[in-house]
């Protein structure tokens, strides 16, 4: 097995490893982040680099579990806020600041109801396989599903995508 080498092998890896998780939180900044700590993550593991077969499907899998762990935090956070917007919007005497925050969670809903048109696995699929060019077996193994399943996700979101064109 030949020797895998942090610049040749795994820093090349980085763009696909930034489009996917931008293509999975939606914020430029977010996805810089979780590349960069994706890349210190699969640094830090390098006694396990020879035991790895694809390093490919190895980086884009620590990479999406960083981003969904990502979502999942914003989301607690977002609820966490909400309830907090909402105590001090009963308690506001202003009609400007009420609008300013029922406009907030306009926007935010609005942004909401774009991410929900696809949901995030056939998001992560549609990534992987349409810009990354990663095979279905390598999709399964990133996303922990099995071939048939991406194959079903991938149809569907390419189907829900062409109707909403």
């Amino acid at each position: 097995m030949e020797k895998i080498r942090f610049h040749n092998d795994i820093l090349p890896l980085k763009d696909k490893i930034f489009r996917l998780a931008l293509r999975i939180t939606l914020r430029r900044e977010v996805a810089e982040d979780i590349t960069q700590e994706t890349l210190v993550r699969v640094w830090e593991r390098r006694g396990e680099w020879d035991t790895i077969e694809n390093m490919e499907v190895y980086c884009l899998t620590i990479g999406r579990r960083l981003a969904i762990d990502h979502l999942r935090q914003r989301q607690q956070q977002t609820e966490r806020e909400g309830e907090i917007t909402d105590y001090h919007l009963s308690a506001a005497s202003t009609d400007r600041m009420a609008d300013e925050v029922l406009d907030q969670k306009q926007r935010v809903a609005q942004v909401m109801e774009l991410i929900e048109q696809l949901p995030e696995m056939q998001r992560t699929i549609i990534e992987l396989r349409d810009i990354e060019g990663l095979k279905y077996d390598e999709i399964a193994q990133v996303t922990g599903l099995n071939e048939t399943q991406v194959k079903v996700y991938l149809h569907r979101a390419r189907k829900k995508i062409r109707e909403s064109l």
